[in-house]
Protein backbone atom coordinates (compact mmCIF):
# COMPACT_ATOMS: atom_id res chain seq x y z
CA UNK A 1 0.00 0.00 0.00
CA UNK A 2 1.34 3.41 -0.93
CA UNK A 3 1.58 6.36 1.42
CA UNK A 4 2.42 9.92 0.57
CA UNK A 5 2.75 11.77 3.87
CA UNK A 6 6.52 12.16 3.57
CA UNK A 7 6.15 13.15 -0.06
CA UNK A 8 4.06 16.26 0.57
CA UNK A 9 5.81 19.62 0.01
CA UNK A 10 6.91 21.45 3.15
CA UNK A 11 6.05 24.97 1.99
CA UNK A 12 4.00 26.94 -0.51
CA UNK A 13 7.26 27.96 -2.21
CA UNK A 14 8.07 24.29 -2.84
CA UNK A 15 4.52 23.78 -4.08
CA UNK A 16 4.98 26.59 -6.63
CA UNK A 17 8.36 25.17 -7.68
CA UNK A 18 6.80 21.77 -8.37
CA UNK A 19 3.97 23.34 -10.37
CA UNK A 20 6.42 25.31 -12.56
CA UNK A 21 8.94 22.51 -13.10
CA UNK A 22 9.84 21.29 -16.59
CA UNK A 23 7.98 18.03 -15.95
CA UNK A 24 4.80 19.89 -15.04
CA UNK A 25 5.05 22.13 -18.12
CA UNK A 26 5.51 19.07 -20.36
CA UNK A 27 2.34 17.62 -18.87
CA UNK A 28 0.56 20.90 -19.71
CA UNK A 29 1.32 20.33 -23.41
CA UNK A 30 0.55 16.61 -23.32
CA UNK A 31 -2.66 17.39 -21.45
CA UNK A 32 -3.57 19.69 -24.35
CA UNK A 33 -2.97 16.85 -26.78
CA UNK A 34 -5.12 14.54 -24.68
CA UNK A 35 -8.01 16.97 -24.28
CA UNK A 36 -8.30 18.14 -27.88
CA UNK A 37 -10.03 15.11 -29.48
CA UNK A 38 -12.65 14.43 -26.82
CA UNK A 39 -15.06 17.28 -27.62
CA UNK A 40 -14.75 16.47 -31.31
CA UNK A 41 -16.52 13.24 -30.38
CA UNK A 42 -18.91 14.66 -27.81
CA UNK A 43 -20.26 18.21 -27.35
CA UNK A 44 -18.87 19.96 -30.46
CA UNK A 45 -19.98 17.03 -32.57
CA UNK A 46 -23.43 17.18 -30.94
CA UNK A 47 -23.84 20.81 -32.07
CA UNK A 48 -22.82 19.83 -35.60
CA UNK A 49 -25.36 16.98 -35.55
CA UNK A 50 -28.17 19.19 -34.23
CA UNK A 51 -27.47 21.75 -36.95
CA UNK A 52 -27.50 18.94 -39.52
CA UNK A 53 -31.01 17.99 -38.43
CA UNK A 54 -30.19 14.82 -36.48
CA UNK A 55 -32.75 14.01 -33.77
CA UNK A 56 -31.84 14.60 -30.10
CA UNK A 57 -32.10 10.94 -29.05
CA UNK A 58 -29.74 9.96 -31.88
CA UNK A 59 -27.33 12.76 -30.94
CA UNK A 60 -26.96 11.51 -27.37
CA UNK A 61 -26.39 7.97 -28.67
CA UNK A 62 -23.28 9.40 -30.35
CA UNK A 63 -21.72 9.57 -26.88
CA UNK A 64 -21.15 5.84 -27.39
CA UNK A 65 -18.59 6.78 -30.05
CA UNK A 66 -16.29 7.35 -27.09
CA UNK A 67 -16.95 3.89 -25.64
CA UNK A 68 -13.33 3.04 -26.51
CA UNK A 69 -12.35 5.07 -23.45
CA UNK A 70 -14.14 2.41 -21.42
CA UNK A 71 -12.26 -0.50 -23.01
CA UNK A 72 -8.70 0.83 -23.01
CA UNK A 73 -7.55 -2.03 -20.81
CA UNK A 74 -8.23 -4.49 -23.66
CA UNK A 75 -5.32 -3.27 -25.80
CA UNK A 76 -3.18 -1.52 -23.16
CA UNK A 77 -1.14 -4.73 -22.53
CA UNK A 78 0.04 -4.51 -26.14
CA UNK A 79 1.33 -1.00 -25.49
CA UNK A 80 3.12 -2.18 -22.36
CA UNK A 81 4.60 -5.31 -23.92
CA UNK A 82 5.22 -4.62 -27.63
CA UNK A 83 7.83 -2.05 -28.75
CA UNK A 84 7.17 -0.42 -32.11
CA UNK A 85 9.74 -1.41 -34.74
CA UNK A 86 12.36 1.23 -35.61
CA UNK A 87 10.59 4.06 -33.76
CA UNK A 88 11.12 2.49 -30.32
CA UNK A 89 14.86 2.36 -30.95
CA UNK A 90 14.96 6.03 -31.95
CA UNK A 91 12.43 7.60 -29.58
CA UNK A 92 12.01 5.09 -26.78
CA UNK A 93 9.13 2.76 -25.96
CA UNK A 94 6.60 5.32 -24.65
CA UNK A 95 7.36 8.18 -27.06
CA UNK A 96 7.21 5.91 -30.11
CA UNK A 97 3.70 4.77 -29.23
CA UNK A 98 2.71 8.32 -28.36
CA UNK A 99 3.82 9.77 -31.69
CA UNK A 100 2.00 7.08 -33.70
CA UNK A 101 -1.21 7.56 -31.73
CA UNK A 102 -1.12 11.33 -32.29
CA UNK A 103 -0.64 10.94 -36.03
CA UNK A 104 -3.58 8.53 -36.11
CA UNK A 105 -5.76 11.04 -34.23
CA UNK A 106 -4.98 13.66 -36.86
CA UNK A 107 -5.96 11.24 -39.62
CA UNK A 108 -9.23 10.31 -37.84
CA UNK A 109 -10.22 13.97 -37.36
CA UNK A 110 -9.52 14.74 -41.02
CA UNK A 111 -11.61 11.73 -42.07
CA UNK A 112 -14.53 12.95 -39.92
CA UNK A 113 -14.13 16.40 -41.46
CA UNK A 114 -14.75 14.89 -44.89
CA UNK A 115 -18.19 13.52 -43.93
CA UNK A 116 -21.63 15.15 -43.77
CA UNK A 117 -24.00 13.75 -41.09
CA UNK A 118 -27.01 15.18 -42.94
CA UNK A 119 -26.43 12.76 -45.82
CA UNK A 120 -23.94 10.15 -44.52
CA UNK A 121 -24.51 9.80 -40.78
CA UNK A 122 -22.91 6.34 -40.74
CA UNK A 123 -19.58 7.67 -42.02
CA UNK A 124 -19.64 10.46 -39.48
CA UNK A 125 -20.18 7.80 -36.82
CA UNK A 126 -17.22 5.80 -38.18
CA UNK A 127 -15.03 8.89 -37.97
CA UNK A 128 -16.19 9.62 -34.42
CA UNK A 129 -15.40 6.05 -33.35
CA UNK A 130 -11.95 6.32 -34.96
CA UNK A 131 -11.26 9.55 -33.07
CA UNK A 132 -12.42 7.88 -29.86
CA UNK A 133 -10.23 4.80 -30.35
CA UNK A 134 -7.06 6.66 -31.30
CA UNK A 135 -7.61 9.25 -28.58
CA UNK A 136 -8.11 6.53 -25.97
CA UNK A 137 -4.85 4.96 -27.13
CA UNK A 138 -3.04 8.27 -26.70
CA UNK A 139 -4.48 8.57 -23.20
CA UNK A 140 -3.10 5.15 -22.25
CA UNK A 141 0.40 6.28 -23.19
CA UNK A 142 0.23 9.77 -21.66
CA UNK A 143 -1.04 8.34 -18.37
CA UNK A 144 1.81 5.84 -18.30
CA UNK A 145 4.32 8.53 -19.30
CA UNK A 146 3.13 10.83 -16.48
CA UNK A 147 3.45 8.15 -13.81
CA UNK A 148 6.83 6.90 -15.05
CA UNK A 149 8.42 10.32 -15.60
CA UNK A 150 8.16 11.68 -12.04
CA UNK A 151 8.30 10.43 -8.43
CA UNK A 152 5.09 10.00 -6.38
CA UNK A 153 5.58 13.37 -4.62
CA UNK A 154 4.98 15.17 -7.95
CA UNK A 155 1.95 13.24 -9.20
CA UNK A 156 -0.69 15.54 -7.69
CA UNK A 157 1.01 18.57 -9.25
CA UNK A 158 1.43 16.86 -12.61
CA UNK A 159 -2.29 16.09 -12.40
CA UNK A 160 -3.01 19.81 -11.91
CA UNK A 161 -1.01 20.91 -14.97
CA UNK A 162 -2.34 17.98 -17.00
CA UNK A 163 -5.92 19.06 -16.21
CA UNK A 164 -5.04 22.66 -17.11
CA UNK A 165 -3.67 21.62 -20.52
CA UNK A 166 -6.60 19.27 -21.03
CA UNK A 167 -9.11 22.04 -20.38
CA UNK A 168 -7.30 24.56 -22.56
CA UNK A 169 -7.60 22.01 -25.35
CA UNK A 170 -11.28 21.60 -24.57
CA UNK A 171 -11.66 25.37 -24.92
CA UNK A 172 -9.93 25.11 -28.29
CA UNK A 173 -12.06 22.18 -29.52
CA UNK A 174 -15.20 23.47 -27.80
CA UNK A 175 -15.51 27.25 -27.66
CA UNK A 176 -12.85 27.76 -30.34
CA UNK A 177 -14.53 25.40 -32.75
CA UNK A 178 -17.98 26.89 -32.10
CA UNK A 179 -16.74 30.46 -32.39
CA UNK A 180 -15.09 29.60 -35.68
CA UNK A 181 -18.27 27.87 -36.90
CA UNK A 182 -20.43 30.86 -35.89
CA UNK A 183 -18.02 33.30 -37.56
CA UNK A 184 -18.27 31.30 -40.78
CA UNK A 185 -22.06 31.47 -40.71
CA UNK A 186 -23.15 28.25 -39.01
CA UNK A 187 -25.95 30.12 -37.18
CA UNK A 188 -27.72 31.21 -40.36
CA UNK A 189 -27.98 27.96 -42.28
CA UNK A 190 -26.53 24.48 -42.26
CA UNK A 191 -23.46 24.23 -44.49
CA UNK A 192 -21.33 21.09 -44.17
CA UNK A 193 -18.30 22.90 -45.63
CA UNK A 194 -18.18 25.06 -42.49
CA UNK A 195 -17.89 22.06 -40.21
CA UNK A 196 -15.34 20.47 -42.53
CA UNK A 197 -13.15 23.55 -42.09
CA UNK A 198 -13.67 23.50 -38.31
CA UNK A 199 -12.50 19.90 -37.98
CA UNK A 200 -9.56 20.44 -40.33
CA UNK A 201 -8.34 23.31 -38.13
CA UNK A 202 -8.74 21.13 -35.04
CA UNK A 203 -6.63 18.43 -36.65
CA UNK A 204 -3.85 20.99 -37.07
CA UNK A 205 -3.82 21.70 -33.34
CA UNK A 206 -2.64 18.12 -32.73
CA UNK A 207 0.79 19.42 -33.80
CA UNK A 208 1.11 20.80 -30.25
CA UNK A 209 1.09 17.27 -28.85
CA UNK A 210 3.42 15.98 -31.54
CA UNK A 211 5.93 18.74 -30.75
CA UNK A 212 5.70 17.94 -27.02
CA UNK A 213 6.36 14.27 -27.74
CA UNK A 214 9.41 14.98 -29.87
CA UNK A 215 10.85 17.44 -27.32
CA UNK A 216 10.20 15.31 -24.21
CA UNK A 217 12.68 12.79 -22.77
CA UNK A 218 11.84 9.09 -22.56
CA UNK A 219 11.08 8.03 -18.94
CA UNK A 220 14.02 6.33 -17.25
CA UNK A 221 12.10 3.11 -16.65
CA UNK A 222 13.03 -0.37 -17.86
CA UNK A 223 10.02 -1.92 -19.60
CA UNK A 224 9.48 -5.66 -19.51
CA UNK A 225 8.73 -5.96 -23.23
CA UNK A 226 8.38 -9.02 -25.40
CA UNK A 227 11.60 -8.99 -27.41
CA UNK A 228 10.82 -11.99 -29.60
CA UNK A 229 9.19 -10.69 -32.81
CA UNK A 230 7.19 -13.91 -33.26
CA UNK A 231 5.85 -13.59 -29.71
CA UNK A 232 4.92 -9.95 -30.40
CA UNK A 233 3.04 -10.97 -33.52
CA UNK A 234 1.22 -13.75 -31.66
CA UNK A 235 0.16 -11.37 -28.88
CA UNK A 236 -1.14 -8.92 -31.45
CA UNK A 237 -3.06 -11.65 -33.30
CA UNK A 238 -4.54 -12.85 -30.00
CA UNK A 239 -5.73 -9.30 -29.33
CA UNK A 240 -7.31 -9.10 -32.81
CA UNK A 241 -9.00 -12.46 -32.25
CA UNK A 242 -10.40 -11.20 -28.95
CA UNK A 243 -11.71 -8.05 -30.65
CA UNK A 244 -13.27 -10.16 -33.40
CA UNK A 245 -14.99 -12.28 -30.74
CA UNK A 246 -16.27 -9.15 -29.01
CA UNK A 247 -17.66 -7.67 -32.24
CA UNK A 248 -19.22 -10.97 -33.30
CA UNK A 249 -20.97 -11.48 -29.96
CA UNK A 250 -22.13 -7.87 -29.88
CA UNK A 251 -23.69 -8.24 -33.36
CA UNK A 252 -25.22 -11.65 -32.59
CA UNK A 253 -26.92 -10.32 -29.46
CA UNK A 254 -30.62 -9.49 -30.00
CA UNK A 255 -31.42 -5.87 -30.79
CA UNK A 256 -32.68 -3.75 -27.93
CA UNK A 257 -36.50 -4.01 -27.79
CA UNK A 258 -38.13 -0.66 -28.54
CA UNK A 259 -40.75 -1.31 -25.86
CA UNK A 260 -38.20 -1.04 -23.05
CA UNK A 261 -37.83 2.14 -21.02
CA UNK A 262 -34.47 3.97 -20.77
CA UNK A 263 -33.30 2.16 -17.62
CA UNK A 264 -34.38 -1.24 -18.93
CA UNK A 265 -32.51 -0.48 -22.17
CA UNK A 266 -29.44 0.41 -20.10
CA UNK A 267 -29.61 -2.93 -18.28
CA UNK A 268 -30.15 -4.82 -21.55
CA UNK A 269 -27.22 -3.18 -23.33
CA UNK A 270 -25.00 -3.52 -20.25
CA UNK A 271 -25.64 -7.26 -20.40
CA UNK A 272 -24.80 -7.14 -24.10
CA UNK A 273 -21.45 -5.42 -23.44
CA UNK A 274 -20.54 -7.70 -20.52
CA UNK A 275 -21.35 -10.81 -22.52
CA UNK A 276 -19.31 -9.56 -25.48
CA UNK A 277 -16.34 -8.79 -23.23
CA UNK A 278 -16.61 -12.24 -21.67
CA UNK A 279 -16.49 -13.84 -25.12
CA UNK A 280 -13.38 -11.79 -25.97
CA UNK A 281 -11.74 -12.97 -22.76
CA UNK A 282 -12.63 -16.60 -23.49
CA UNK A 283 -11.13 -16.31 -26.99
CA UNK A 284 -7.83 -14.96 -25.64
CA UNK A 285 -7.82 -17.52 -22.81
CA UNK A 286 -8.46 -20.33 -25.27
CA UNK A 287 -5.65 -19.21 -27.58
CA UNK A 288 -3.29 -19.03 -24.61
CA UNK A 289 -3.90 -22.72 -24.00
CA UNK A 290 -2.71 -23.61 -27.49
CA UNK A 291 0.74 -23.34 -29.13
CA UNK A 292 -0.52 -20.33 -31.09
CA UNK A 293 0.02 -17.96 -28.14
CA UNK A 294 2.62 -18.62 -25.42
CA UNK A 295 0.73 -19.03 -22.13
CA UNK A 296 3.47 -17.30 -20.13
CA UNK A 297 3.31 -14.19 -22.34
CA UNK A 298 -0.49 -14.06 -22.26
CA UNK A 299 -0.41 -14.38 -18.48
CA UNK A 300 2.19 -11.64 -18.12
CA UNK A 301 0.28 -9.32 -20.47
CA UNK A 302 -3.33 -9.89 -19.42
CA UNK A 303 -3.37 -11.60 -16.01
CA UNK A 304 -0.48 -10.38 -13.87
CA UNK A 305 -1.44 -6.65 -14.02
CA UNK A 306 -4.79 -7.51 -12.46
CA UNK A 307 -3.56 -10.06 -9.92
CA UNK A 308 -0.87 -7.60 -8.83
CA UNK A 309 -3.57 -5.06 -7.90
CA UNK A 310 -5.64 -7.67 -6.04
CA UNK A 311 -2.57 -8.91 -4.16
CA UNK A 312 -1.62 -5.37 -3.07
CA UNK A 313 -5.06 -4.28 -1.88
CA UNK A 314 -6.74 -7.52 -0.87
CA UNK A 315 -10.31 -7.14 0.41
CA UNK A 316 -10.26 -3.41 -0.29
CA UNK A 317 -9.73 -4.02 -4.02
CA UNK A 318 -13.43 -4.42 -4.85
CA UNK A 319 -14.38 -1.29 -2.92
CA UNK A 320 -11.68 0.67 -4.76
CA UNK A 321 -12.86 -0.64 -8.13
CA UNK A 322 -16.48 0.25 -7.30
CA UNK A 323 -15.36 3.77 -6.35
CA UNK A 324 -13.41 4.13 -9.58
CA UNK A 325 -16.37 2.84 -11.57
CA UNK A 326 -18.84 5.49 -10.43
CA UNK A 327 -16.71 8.41 -9.21
CA UNK A 328 -17.43 10.62 -12.24
CA UNK A 329 -20.93 9.35 -13.00
CA UNK A 330 -22.72 12.59 -12.00
CA UNK A 331 -20.82 14.94 -14.32
CA UNK A 332 -20.40 12.50 -17.25
CA UNK A 333 -24.10 11.63 -17.48
CA UNK A 334 -25.03 15.31 -17.19
CA UNK A 335 -22.38 16.38 -19.70
CA UNK A 336 -23.76 14.17 -22.48
CA UNK A 337 -26.85 16.35 -22.77
CA UNK A 338 -25.39 19.74 -21.77
CA UNK A 339 -25.07 21.33 -25.23
CA UNK A 340 -28.46 20.03 -26.31
CA UNK A 341 -29.88 21.55 -23.11
CA UNK A 342 -28.30 24.93 -23.85
CA UNK A 343 -29.68 24.98 -27.39
CA UNK A 344 -33.18 23.94 -26.33
CA UNK A 345 -33.17 26.55 -23.55
CA UNK A 346 -32.72 29.22 -26.23
CA UNK A 347 -28.99 29.99 -26.05
CA UNK A 348 -27.26 30.34 -29.44
CA UNK A 349 -23.93 28.85 -30.55
CA UNK A 350 -21.93 32.01 -29.81
CA UNK A 351 -23.33 32.17 -26.27
CA UNK A 352 -22.55 28.50 -25.68
CA UNK A 353 -19.01 29.08 -26.89
CA UNK A 354 -18.51 32.17 -24.72
CA UNK A 355 -20.21 31.17 -21.49
CA UNK A 356 -20.06 27.39 -21.50
CA UNK A 357 -16.53 27.06 -22.83
CA UNK A 358 -14.60 30.23 -22.01
CA UNK A 359 -15.87 30.94 -18.50
CA UNK A 360 -15.96 27.19 -17.91
CA UNK A 361 -12.30 26.88 -18.89
CA UNK A 362 -11.14 29.48 -16.36
CA UNK A 363 -13.18 27.82 -13.61
CA UNK A 364 -11.97 24.34 -14.52
CA UNK A 365 -8.30 25.32 -14.55
CA UNK A 366 -8.75 27.06 -11.20
CA UNK A 367 -10.52 23.99 -9.84
CA UNK A 368 -7.83 21.70 -11.27
CA UNK A 369 -5.01 23.61 -9.62
CA UNK A 370 -6.95 23.81 -6.37
CA UNK A 371 -7.67 20.07 -6.44
CA UNK A 372 -4.08 19.20 -7.29
CA UNK A 373 -2.64 21.49 -4.63
CA UNK A 374 -4.97 20.25 -1.90
CA UNK A 375 -4.36 16.63 -2.86
CA UNK A 376 -0.62 17.29 -2.74
CA UNK A 377 -0.65 19.20 0.56
CA UNK A 378 -3.56 17.74 2.54
CA UNK A 379 -3.92 14.24 1.12
CA UNK A 380 -5.55 12.54 -1.83
CA UNK A 381 -8.56 11.07 -0.02
CA UNK A 382 -9.69 14.43 1.37
CA UNK A 383 -9.47 15.98 -2.09
CA UNK A 384 -11.35 13.02 -3.54
CA UNK A 385 -14.26 13.44 -1.11
CA UNK A 386 -14.57 17.20 -1.62
CA UNK A 387 -14.45 16.77 -5.40
CA UNK A 388 -17.23 14.17 -5.38
CA UNK A 389 -19.41 16.35 -3.15
CA UNK A 390 -18.97 19.44 -5.34
CA UNK A 391 -19.57 17.52 -8.59
CA UNK A 392 -22.92 16.16 -7.38
CA UNK A 393 -24.07 19.43 -5.81
CA UNK A 394 -23.32 21.50 -8.92
CA UNK A 395 -25.84 19.46 -10.94
CA UNK A 396 -28.62 20.82 -8.71
CA UNK A 397 -27.77 24.27 -10.04
CA UNK A 398 -28.58 23.05 -13.56
CA UNK A 399 -31.95 21.84 -12.29
CA UNK A 400 -32.65 25.39 -11.11
CA UNK A 401 -31.39 26.88 -14.39
CA UNK A 402 -33.81 24.63 -16.28
CA UNK A 403 -36.73 26.40 -14.57
CA UNK A 404 -35.51 29.94 -15.32
CA UNK A 405 -35.33 30.10 -19.11
CA UNK A 406 -32.48 31.66 -21.12
CA UNK A 407 -31.02 33.67 -18.21
CA UNK A 408 -27.46 34.55 -19.24
CA UNK A 409 -26.27 35.74 -15.81
CA UNK A 410 -27.53 32.57 -14.17
CA UNK A 411 -25.97 30.48 -16.94
CA UNK A 412 -22.55 32.03 -16.26
CA UNK A 413 -22.86 31.41 -12.51
CA UNK A 414 -23.98 27.80 -12.94
CA UNK A 415 -21.31 26.99 -15.52
CA UNK A 416 -18.59 28.56 -13.38
CA UNK A 417 -19.62 26.55 -10.32
CA UNK A 418 -19.96 23.33 -12.32
CA UNK A 419 -16.57 23.61 -14.00
CA UNK A 420 -14.81 24.63 -10.80
CA UNK A 421 -16.10 21.47 -9.13
CA UNK A 422 -15.29 19.32 -12.18
CA UNK A 423 -11.69 20.57 -12.34
CA UNK A 424 -11.23 19.94 -8.63
CA UNK A 425 -12.69 16.42 -8.84
CA UNK A 426 -10.70 15.38 -11.92
CA UNK A 427 -7.32 16.56 -10.56
CA UNK A 428 -7.90 14.77 -7.25
CA UNK A 429 -9.08 11.64 -9.05
CA UNK A 430 -6.09 11.51 -11.42
CA UNK A 431 -3.77 11.79 -8.42
CA UNK A 432 -5.69 8.95 -6.73
CA UNK A 433 -5.50 6.64 -9.75
CA UNK A 434 -1.79 7.40 -10.17
CA UNK A 435 -1.16 6.44 -6.56
CA UNK A 436 -2.96 3.12 -7.05
CA UNK A 437 -0.88 2.17 -10.10
CA UNK A 438 2.10 -0.15 -9.89
CA UNK A 439 5.13 1.03 -11.87
CA UNK A 440 5.58 -2.55 -13.10
CA UNK A 441 2.31 -2.51 -15.06
CA UNK A 442 1.84 1.23 -15.56
CA UNK A 443 -0.10 1.44 -18.83
CA UNK A 444 -2.24 -1.65 -18.27
CA UNK A 445 -3.29 -0.89 -14.70
CA UNK A 446 -4.00 2.79 -15.27
CA UNK A 447 -5.92 1.92 -18.44
CA UNK A 448 -7.97 -0.56 -16.41
CA UNK A 449 -8.74 2.08 -13.80
CA UNK A 450 -9.65 4.78 -16.31
CA UNK A 451 -11.69 2.31 -18.36
CA UNK A 452 -13.69 1.30 -15.30
CA UNK A 453 -14.08 5.00 -14.51
CA UNK A 454 -15.83 5.65 -17.85
CA UNK A 455 -17.61 2.40 -18.68
CA UNK A 456 -20.74 2.70 -16.53
CA UNK A 457 -21.10 6.52 -16.82
CA UNK A 458 -20.69 6.45 -20.61
CA UNK A 459 -23.19 3.61 -20.96
CA UNK A 460 -25.76 5.52 -18.90
CA UNK A 461 -24.93 8.78 -20.71
CA UNK A 462 -26.09 7.22 -23.97
CA UNK A 463 -29.62 7.19 -22.55
CA UNK A 464 -29.52 10.74 -21.19
CA UNK A 465 -31.68 12.03 -24.03
CA UNK A 466 -34.31 9.35 -23.35
CA UNK A 467 -34.24 10.14 -19.63
CA UNK A 468 -34.74 13.85 -20.35
CA UNK A 469 -37.72 12.96 -22.53
CA UNK A 470 -39.20 10.92 -19.69
CA UNK A 471 -38.45 13.27 -16.76
CA UNK A 472 -37.82 16.74 -18.17
CA UNK A 473 -34.63 18.68 -17.61
CA UNK A 474 -35.16 19.59 -13.91
CA UNK A 475 -35.87 15.95 -12.99
CA UNK A 476 -32.92 14.77 -15.06
CA UNK A 477 -30.43 17.07 -13.31
CA UNK A 478 -31.74 16.11 -9.86
CA UNK A 479 -31.34 12.47 -10.87
CA UNK A 480 -27.70 13.04 -11.89
CA UNK A 481 -27.02 14.78 -8.56
CA UNK A 482 -28.43 11.80 -6.65
CA UNK A 483 -26.10 9.52 -8.61
CA UNK A 484 -23.23 11.18 -6.73
CA UNK A 485 -24.39 10.16 -3.24
CA UNK A 486 -23.08 6.56 -3.37
CA UNK A 487 -19.73 7.98 -4.47
CA UNK A 488 -19.33 9.82 -1.16
CA UNK A 489 -19.95 6.62 0.79
CA UNK A 490 -17.40 4.72 -1.29
CA UNK A 491 -14.74 7.42 -0.85
CA UNK A 492 -15.19 7.22 2.92
CA UNK A 493 -15.15 3.40 2.89
CA UNK A 494 -12.10 3.17 0.61
CA UNK A 495 -10.31 5.72 2.78
CA UNK A 496 -10.84 3.53 5.81
CA UNK A 497 -9.86 0.25 4.13
CA UNK A 498 -6.99 1.46 1.93
CA UNK A 499 -5.88 5.04 2.67
CA UNK A 500 -3.48 6.52 0.16
CA UNK A 501 -1.91 8.60 2.90
CA UNK A 502 -1.29 8.17 6.63
CA UNK A 503 -2.82 11.07 8.54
Amino acid sequence: MQTDTAARPDSWQETLTLLLSARSLRMLLLGFSSGLPILLVFSTLSVWLIKAGVQRDVVTFFSWAGIAYGFKFVWSPLIDRIPLPVLAERLGHRRAWLLVSQLCIMAAILFTASTDPASSLVWTAVGAVAIGFTSATQDIIIDAYRIESAPPRMQAFLSATYVAGYRIAMLTAGAGALWFAAWMGAEETYNPAIWTSVYQVMAGFMLVGIAATLLSPEPDVAHDVATDKIVQLKLFLAFLAGVAGLIAMFNLFPDTPDSLGPFAKLAFNSARLITSLAVAGVVIWGLARTPLVPAAEARKSYVEPFTDFIDRYGKAAMVILALIGIYRIADIVMGAVANVFYLEMGFDIAQIATYSKFYGLVATIAGGFLGGILAGRLGVMRGLFIGALLAAASNLLFAYLATQGANVSLLIAVITADNLSAGFAVASFVAYLSALTSITFTATQYALFSSIMLLVPKALAGYSGSIVTATGYPGFFVFTALLGLPVLLLVYWAGKLAPIEDD
